[in-house]
């Protein structure tokens, strides 16, 4: 997450957005977004409706919630999804921001 902080202005040249989704509770969650000064937005979901949406998965032997990355495109397409296999299986910002360069060069659809 800290990483992500760092690089957020990164996503952002390249309008994107970034939304993370957490299990806490609201209040717990909001505390720890304000207090870790997390300039994306973040959202609770402790009932994992989010998650369930999504297909992230939940491994109660390896800590809970696992990593979920998804890059949604402006029609709301699924352009690349990594389900993580531990807490630490997370993509590199690089690598989700040579995505972003990828898709960014590519002409918008029209509906």
């Amino acid at each position: 997450m800290a990483q992500l902080r760092q690089d957020y202005q990164k996503f952002v040249s390249r309008q994107a957005e970034v939304i993370a989704i957490g299990p806490e509770e609201p209040q717990p969650f909001a505390d720890f977004w304000h207090s870790h000064d997390m300039p994306f937005i973040g959202i609770p979901d402790p009932e994992h409706n989010i998650a369930n949406l999504y297909g992230q998965q939940v491994k109660l032997l390896k800590l809970g919630r696992m990593p979920a990355l998804l890059v949604i495109d402006r029609q709301g397409r699924i352009r690349y999804q990594h389900y993580g296999e531990s807490m630490s299986d997370i993509p590199l910002d690089d690598a989700v921001l040579s995505l972003l360069d990828d898709l960014n060069s590519e002409p918008i659809d029209k509906l």
